[in-house]
């Protein structure tokens, strides 16, 4: 094989992949659970927190993710905040993809019916307990779909990571291929690492929705 593929490419790209399973990884795990806490506010806090939320899903979904980690990792030095370049991203990760899947709960939450917070009332228990007990756990099957989508968005979201100076996998190729000049090389390989991380990302989704599948809350088996 072209030592070009063994002594450089391969290495350097192995090396990016590492760090950008290190971004998509806590970035997915966060930003669903800031999307529930989000959609849930959206949905049932009261009048001051649904504007609040609202405004933080129009931001992050408004702005684009570029601008948003520009912000993050040039824009707060400004004010004394400081974050290295893999905590920018990953911050930036987060807020926009809990944006989204703040969208894809709401819907979820609201194709509940209140007949269920209602015999939940009757039954003794706070509005905390039901929305936390019996309507996420439903709304969260319901969204599934839609959120497994946004975390394959996040596994390419992750490759504006360099701009900001962290250098994953598209970073590396480009260093790679800029010192080279032997981009067409770099580049498909790093489209093939990209295929191989939304693919096993992909089976892991499936899997995980059969594991929660309940006939009737949308969530095909199979």
């Amino acid at each position: 094989m072209d030592p070009f593929y063994t002594e450089q490419l391969l290495p350097a790209v192995n090396r990016g992949l590492v760090m950008s399973v290190m971004l998509i990884v806590p970035s997915a795990i966060m930003g669903q659970l800031l999307g529930i806490g989000v959609g849930c506010c959206r949905v049932f806090g009261n009048r001051f927190v649904q504007l609040l939320m609202n405004f933080y899903t129009s931001l992050f979904r408004g702005v684009p993710l570029m601008v948003q980690l520009f912000i993050l990792y040039y824009g707060l030095p400004k004010i004394g905040i400081y974050l290295e370049p893999e905590h920018a991203a990953i911050a930036g990760f987060t807020l926009c993809s809990g944006a989204y899947n703040s969208e894809y709960i709401r819907g979820a939450l609201l194709s509940i019916r209140d007949g269920q917070l209602k015999a939940a009332s009757a039954l003794g228990m706070s509005k905390f307990q039901t929305v936390l007990w019996i309507v996420v756990p439903q709304a969260f099957r319901r969204a599934l779909p839609g959120c497994g989508n946004e975390v394959i968005y996040l596994i390419k979201y992750s490759s504006l990571a360099y701009i900001i100076t962290c250098i994953e996998l598209t970073g590396e190729a480009r260093g790679i291929a800029a010192h080279t000049f032997r981009f067409t090389e770099a580049f498909m390989v790093v489209g093939a690492y990209y295929l191989f991380l939304v693919t096993i990302a992909g089976l892991l989704l499936k899997k995980f929705e059969q594991r929660l599948y309940i006939p009737g809350f949308g969530v095909l088996k199979g």
